[in-house]
């Protein structure tokens, strides 16, 4: 696809607020999430001629970030397995002042990654199962399946 700056930014600029929110919703830190959305759009840019359609935009930048915050979580993961047995320090979120919003986040710190992956992109991203199913190379039937599980696993945390 033919894409000048201008028409990028247009893009990025109608999907920004998604990716965010996605990327905090995983991650859970405002500045990684927004270190892996800035890390997304760049490749995304140096990427542009590989989009074949301008339709796709949304679809494509975001499983470009699901993978950027995956391997963001790896590296978490590695760091936290070589610091094993030095205690990790909680610093409580700024916004995080209202109940709900951290028994939310809690309940969505247990799903897995994948059942977070799916959340994140049927919740903020707004993606359909079919669309969310072609991002995971999954069926929608198995999408759906899933995020219902997920969802009651955050619920039974909620109550």
């Amino acid at each position: 696809m033919k894409c000048d700056e201008e028409m990028f930014a247009k893009l990025y600029e109608s999907v920004f607020p998604d990716l965010y929110r996605y990327a905090l919703c995983i991650l859970g830190h405002p500045q990684d999430a927004e270190d892996a959305v800035s890390e997304a759009v760049t490749a995304a840019y140096v990427n542009i001629r590989k989009l074949r359609k301008r339709e796709a935009f949304k679809s494509w930048i975001f499983t470009i970030l699901a993978n950027v915050c995956r391997k963001r979580l790896r590296a978490e993961a590695r760091e936290r397995k070589k610091a094993e047995g030095s205690e990790r320090e909680c610093v409580p979120f700024e916004e995080m002042d209202h109940a709900a919003v951290l028994d939310v986040r809690r309940a969505f710190a247990v799903l897995t990654d994948e059942e977070q992956e799916i959340i994140g992109l049927s919740v903020f991203g707004g993606y359909s199962s079919r669309e969310i199913g072609r991002m995971l190379d999954q069926s929608d039937n198995t999408i759906r399946s899933r995020r219902s599980r997920a969802l009651k696993k955050m619920e039974v945390m909620l109550r």
